[in-house]
């Protein structure tokens, strides 16, 4: 049985893809600092659930010193934070810690998932981007300093591990994503979580002759 990771899991596309990955029968580990707002989503996916803050090299260490991490061929980061405001009132350690969550583990975690899957010489790691990584907006720098460096990140891994059997895809989410706090109108304005896991599970898919680096979502009313 093939094994999937998911680092930042939650709803949303995170969850969507747990439930698709599972029923193509992969065995799905899903990581969060907070795995109590999992518990559902495991009991109906069958993973498991790991404990761990992906800004922390010692707990990402420990998180793939388990198997099902370790295992895994494919690897999503999905961990975000964000704070906003006017660039003169934003507080130091906010916008610490956002580039900690967005890009800095987004680091640790290709980091360990590459040390594993290089011996095999195969793997998928996955990187959830956002409109931020393409464009700054105002009131939003932390958010765009941490997407754009995991942009980056995907961009430099994507150059060295291709060659080497691993595939790494930068997945840009341009625009908002349905959900119980944002509904759809009936004009498919929004992104639906279902169908970026789909167009995910296509990457994963893609034979290595044809691998994209980056993939682009947006609905089709979006801007760009």
């Amino acid at each position: 049985m093939p094994r999937a990771l998911i680092v930042g899991a939650g709803p949303g596309f995170s969850a969507s893809l747990a439930r698709l990955l599972a029923a193509e029968g992969y065995a799905v580990a899903l990581a969060a600092r907070d795995t109590a707002k999992l518990t559902a989503l495991a009991d109906e996916t069958g993973a498991s659930l790991h404990r761990c803050d992906a800004s922390d090299p010692a707990q990402v260490a420990a998180l793939f010193d388990q198997p099902e991490a370790a295992e895994a061929e494919v690897v999503l980061y999905n961990a975000s934070f964000r704070v906003r405001g006017p660039t003169v009132e934003l507080a130091p350690e906010d916008v610490r810690r956002t580039l900690e969550v967005c890009a800095f583990g987004a680091f640790l975690v290709a980091q360990q998932a590459a040390a594993h899957m290089l011996p095999r010489g195969a793997g998928t790691i996955l990187l959830t981007g956002a409109s931020a990584g393409v464009k700054g907006y105002a009131r939003s720098a932390p958010f765009a300093m941490g997407k754009f460096a995991l942009r980056g990140l995907g961009q430099a891994l994507a150059r060295e591990l291709h060659p080497q059997g691993i595939h790494v895809v930068h997945i840009v989410v341009d625009g908002g994503i349905r959900s119980e706090r944002r509904p759809e109108t009936g004009q498919d304005t929004l992104l639906d979580p279902d169908a970026i896991a789909t167009a995910a599970l296509a990457a994963i898919r893609q034979p290595r002759n044809a691998w994209s680096a980056e993939i682009e979502l947006r609905p089709w009313v979006e801007t760009f």
